[in-house]
């Protein structure tokens, strides 16, 4: 075979191997598509002070696991007891104006009931001027003195009930519905709940990471001051929105973590997510700014999914872990053959890269 034979022969060979990749390519992409671009994350929570003060203790250690409502940290609690035992003070103060405006109460209902014997007294004095000024026995000026008396009694009489009536909207409602009372006592509760603040503790079972607070320090409130990160994994996986045509919540799927080659862990895809930030459109009042771009073939969109294990995973990574995921969406004995083909193949050269 001469020389120009041989290079034909390879060239031949070099383009039918393109086409056979090229093939195989285009079936994978849509029965049994893989992605490198996984990673297994947990939510993380940045723990924050609902109080401020100055830190007197911290109860745990950097990467140390604690439980849901253990307590992380101390803040100094002395100021903020002085303002429960304040609050309490304040409530027993409601109590005795209350009793105070109990008795001013009872002193205008004492003078009102008084006010109003004055003026019956002299309405009855007024009826019998009136008969006898008939009968031409008492003067008109009597009669007269008199009905400046009974209408002076009745002004007193309208101004004791307006004196009642202020003293009973100044009181409220009776009892412990009193809105002097329910108002001390939310100060009060208030008071006690700033109090319970400052043990500071763990929202969620997780790992502390990144602890730098130290006794001494002063946390202030609403700013984080360590980072608890939770310990149950979600394993998202960035696939081309193509490659998803046939796969739905439930689809098997297999994955390998780059810290853990040579293993291949089965699981199965639980969700799809609705849509990506690319989608999203701000209604900021602006024009729409339409995407440009002088390239033929344009990148193709990845849309996320979010797998579960079947098992679990013995000493599950960090948060942040990279992972390749394959899926299964075929119900295809060939395909699903050469898709564990293809992740066996990844776990083996993970021990390499």
């Amino acid at each position: 075979m001469t020389p120009e034979q041989r290079f034909a022969r390879w060239v031949q060979v070099a383009l039918a191997a393109f086409v056979v990749l090229f093939g195989y390519f285009l079936v994978a992409d849509l029965h049994m598509p893989l992605t490198p671009q996984a990673r297994l994350i947990r939510q993380v929570v940045s723990v924050a002070p609902q109080v401020s003060g100055q830190v007197t203790a911290v109860e745990v250690a950097n990467n140390q696991h604690v439980e849901a409502g253990e307590v992380l940290f101390r803040i100094d609690p002395s100021r903020y007891r002085l303002a429960v035992d304040e609050a309490k003070l304040a409530l027993e103060q409601a109590r005795r104006e209350n009793a105070q405006l109990d008795a001013r109460i009872a002193a205008a209902r004492a003078d009102l009931s008084e006010a109003r014997a004055d003026a019956d007294n002299l309405a009855r004095d007024l009826e019998r001027y009136e008969d006898l000024i008939k009968q031409h026995n008492v003067s008109r000026q009597q009669r007269d003195a008199t009905r400046s008396h009974y209408q002076a009694a009745q002004a007193k009489v309208e101004a004791a009930r307006a004196s009642l009536h202020q003293l009973e909207v100044e009181r409220g409602d009776p009892g412990e519905a009193n809105l002097r009372l329910r108002q001390a006592r939310n100060a009060l509760a208030q008071a006690k709940l700033d109090l319970k603040h400052t043990r500071v503790r763990a929202d969620i079972a997780g790992t502390i990471s990144n602890l730098q607070l130290e006794a001494g320090s002063y946390a202030a409130t609403g700013q984080a001051v360590l980072a608890l990160v939770g310990d149950v994994p979600d394993l998202v996986a960035d696939f081309r929105e193509k490659s998803l045509r046939h796969v739905h919540a439930g689809t098997p799927a297999a994955v390998v973590f780059d810290g853990r080659p040579g293993e291949v862990f089965a699981g199965h895809v639980t969700s799809l997510d609705s849509g990506v930030r690319n989608g999203q459109l701000s209604a900021n009042g602006e024009l729409a700014n339409p995407v440009e771009s002088d390239r033929w073939v344009r990148d193709a969109q990845r849309m996320r999914i979010h797998v579960d294990l079947d098992e679990g995973v013995p000493d599950v990574p960090p948060s942040g872990a990279r992972a390749t995921v394959q899926l299964y969406p075929s119900d295809n004995p060939l395909f699903d053959a050469l898709g564990r083909l293809q992740i066996d193949l990844i776990s083996l050269l993970h021990y390499i890269y």
